[in-house]
């Protein structure tokens, strides 16, 4: 049964356009629907709306539910919509009337802003944690072959020396920055909208909304409830803004490293375990897997733009176009975390070719060092420029 059945029949056709594959996108929602619930019927309790013995029969369908979603045994049918539907379902089923009363003070509105934003908190602290391995992993290699020389390039020409070390470490720095915009997103979404309802609260019962926040360990409260439904999609694009920047950094990293892995270059060599071949050339080596990761940055780029563009012109409230900002948010942290997790492996295994990078420092990317060691001499720098660029000139 849906939650919002009237008793008129609607067409086949419209209820499959509207469901969509909401119902089966809710699969990775159901254990947090099932905490949020746990911690509403517990509210519902302490303000006499349920018994004890109502509130521990709910509590334990919940975890009933949450241990056969694990087990992938929970699954939500189309006709079921989502997750929430299906939930209550299982414990009206179970339980009779006791099932019937735990969507009491409360709306499926608000009841998927937070699923929602456990769901978001519990995946920023899986990218988080997946940022700092690729961290790591870029320090032990700054570790084992850090003091290396190689060229350093701008405009895609050499410009001056540099090391494995500073240039790695660039890559460190930027996720760096990309985890405080990660902890930053976790900020905006550590908050709860459970008790907002439809965006206009409960009307008649007094419910207690800090005490659900503090059982679900939000750090604060939406007090306002039209905002909780403004947030939905634009909380979205700010999570999906900070997986874009990860991206970013990592498609930069598998640029650079596909550019140096060439012949042409040969600074580095990729692991040939993790790179492909040519079905007509036999000599090929492919570094397809970096080629992918590049490529993905505009894949979460482009689901961010989506939902920002979803949720744009919207009226206040909630609209049903909403719906449509879930399968991006799950796509873009899909594929981070996977770019995050192949990339690590990756750069675990590329080897520095000391002897070609050693090779490649020719004399002119020492011009801007001559230049200022004239400077020292009391030559004013402008001139000491000119000296140097003309003394190439006249030995090309």
């Amino acid at each position: 049964m849906k939650l919002w059945e009237k008793g008129i029949a609607v067409d086949k056709e419209v209820e499959a356009f509207t469901v969509g594959n909401d119902y089966l996108l809710d699969q990775r929602l159901v254990e947090f629907d099932c905490i949020a619930s746990i911690a509403h019927s517990k509210m519902l309790g302490k303000i006499n709306v349920l018994t004890k013995s109502e509130v521990a029969q709910l509590e334990k369908g919940l975890n009933e539910i949450i241990a056969l979603s694990k087990s992938g045994k929970f699954q939500i049918s189309k006709q079921d919509e989502d997750c929430h539907t299906a939930i209550e379902n299982y414990l009206t089923e179970k339980y009779g009337d006791v099932g019937k009363k735990i969507h009491t003070a409360r709306s499926r509105n608000d009841q998927v802003l937070t699923a929602l934003r456990l769901y978001e908190k519990h995946e920023l602290q899986q990218v988080k944690k997946l940022v700092a391995e690729m961290q790591n992993t870029l320090q032990t290699a700054i570790k084992n072959q850090g003091s290396v020389k190689m060229p350093g390039y701008t405009h895609m020409q050499r410009a001056m020396p540099t090391t494995v070390a500073t240039w790695l470490g660039s890559f460190q720095d930027a996720l760096a920055d990309d985890l405080q915009l990660l902890d930053a997103t976790f900020t905006l979404v550590d908050a709860s909208p459970l008790g907002t309802a439809a965006g206009f609260g409960v009307p008649v019962l007094e419910i207690d909304r800090e005490f659900t926040a503090k059982e679900l360990k939000f750090a604060k409260l939406i007090k306002n409830p039209i905002y909780a439904q403004l947030s939905r999609g634009k909380l979205e694009s700010s999570f999906m803004h900070s997986l874009t920047q990860v991206m970013l950094t990592l498609n930069k990293l598998a640029t650079d490293l596909t550019l140096f892995s060439t012949t042409e270059f040969s600074l580095v060599s990729l692991p040939e375990n993790m790179c492909t071949g040519s079905s007509i050339m036999p000599q090929k080596k492919n570094p397809d897997v970096l080629e992918l990761v590049r490529a993905k940055y505009h894949v979460v780029l482009a689901e961010e733009f989506k939902v920002k563009s979803i949720i744009a012109n919207l009226p206040s409230g909630y609209n049903r176009d909403l719906q449509l900002t879930k399968e991006p948010l799950f796509t873009s942290i899909d594929t981070t975390e996977q770019s995050l997790k192949i990339m690590s492996l990756l750069v675990k295994q590329v080897k520095i070719n000391e002897s070609n990078c050693t090779k490649s420092l020719t004399r002119e990317l020492f011009a801007t060092e001559e230049a200022y060691k004239l400077v020292k001499k009391g030559v004013p720098f402008r001139e000491a420029y000119r000296q140097v660029a003309q003394s190439l000139k006249e030995k090309k």
